[in-house]
């Protein structure tokens, strides 16, 4: 039931998301409503982004503990596409995002 639960809590997010950005382009919300919502979505963002992070680490242990051999291949590109969609600013565990690490 909790993957359910966690599934559904995501596409709500997402979905959120999707309002947030229809709104903010419309062009008819004040310069203070643009803020509130831009906020709310950073925290959707983080959160859909921490949710990813924890089924992927499920995913590689579940690989792990299958027997075979170890590997990171799908946690590696999970990360790379919040990458992409969070602009280059998406880190894991102090690792710099490749985004920072291209203007360096």
């Amino acid at each position: 039931m909790a993957a359910k639960t966690a599934k559904a809590g995501f596409e709500q997010a997402l979905e959120r998301l999707e309002e947030i950005v229809g709104q903010m382009q419309g062009g008819e919300l004040t310069l203070e409503n643009r803020l509130k919502r831009f906020e709310e979505g950073v925290m959707l963002v983080r959160d859909c982004a921490k949710q990813l992070e924890g089924a992927a680490r499920k995913i590689e242990v579940l690989i792990k503990s299958s027997g075979g051999k170890p590997q990171t291949r799908l946690f590696d590109e999970v990360c790379e596409r919040l990458r992409e969609v969070s602009g280059g600013d998406y880190a894991v565990d102090g690792e710099e995002s490749k985004g920072d690490a291209g203007s360096r």
